[in-house]
């Protein structure tokens, strides 16, 4: 059974998430704000964290801001009202792996922890998957989840943004739309308005420019957007040898 952190300040969230996820199968520990939050995480390292925004004693970003550098990072959710769309991209940026915007049904939350819980998993039993990719100078270690540039100086990403780049890189010369972008990299049913793919393709054009002199992706109009550097991949028994 994976084990859920529920950090809100309102107590009747808190109980109605306790007993619901727990009748799902999950093993649920509650918080009520950022001191408790630290003191859990303390005590015990939980599979997933859902996490509230607006906590009595600071925001649930800063808490997402630490955990973004912890290795292996635990993967979160966020609780959010829903006209906090600044705290939703912010939070996206600080390394979510999803939000979800408040008053919400039990059942969508279920739904995207078992979604983010399975893109967190590792995928036994399958064929080899792509261990390392190179496209121009850059260098994409999978399970390390680390960009390096031509001189070997690591292109800092956020979580959703190295998962947005490694849809692509498992579908180059595709063009992807935004809704397909949002089912693959967090596996949810998405807003027609959401706009938060849009947001993390600029950061992530932004911070490839500087290490590739052509463009990395094109903007397909009415369609999405394409990887238009082709990539090369290894698996881990054919990654070329160091020279």
């Amino acid at each position: 059974m994976a084990s859920i952190l529920v950090v809100d300040d309102d107590a009747e969230i808190r109980t109605l998430l306790q007993r619901y996820l727990r009748e799902q199968g999950f093993r649920v520990r509650i918080a009520q704000d950022k001191a408790e939050c630290r003191a859990e995480l303390a005590r015990a390292r939980p599979d997933l964290i859902v996490l509230d925004v607006m906590l009595p004693d600071g925001s649930g970003l800063e808490i997402c801001r630490a955990l973004s550098d912890q290795t292996p990072k635990i993967p979160v959710i966020l609780l959010t009202a829903l006209r906090e769309e600044i705290d939703r991209i912010v939070g996206l940026e600080l390394g979510a792996d999803d939000y979800l915007g408040k008053p919400f049904n039990p059942r969508e939350l279920v739904a995207r922890i078992k979604a983010v819980l399975r893109r967190s998993a590792p995928d036994a039993g399958t064929a080899p998957e792509a261990e390392e990719y190179r496209l121009g100078d850059i260098t994409v270690a999978v399970a390390q989840r680390r960009v390096t540039d031509g001189h070997g100086a690591e292109i800092e990403l956020t979580s959703a943004e190295f998962d947005l780049f490694h849809v692509f890189l498992e579908r180059p010369g595709r063009v992807l739309s935004r809704e397909l972008l949002l089912d693959l990299t967090r596996g949810r049913d998405h807003d027609p308005l959401d706009r938060s793919i849009d947001v993390l393709m600029s950061r992530l054009r932004r911070k490839l420019s500087a290490a590739v002199a052509e463009p990395v992706f094109k903007t397909v109009r009415n369609g999405g957007y394409q990887l238009v550097l082709s990539p090369s991949s290894w698996t881990a028994d054919d990654l070329p040898s160091a020279p």
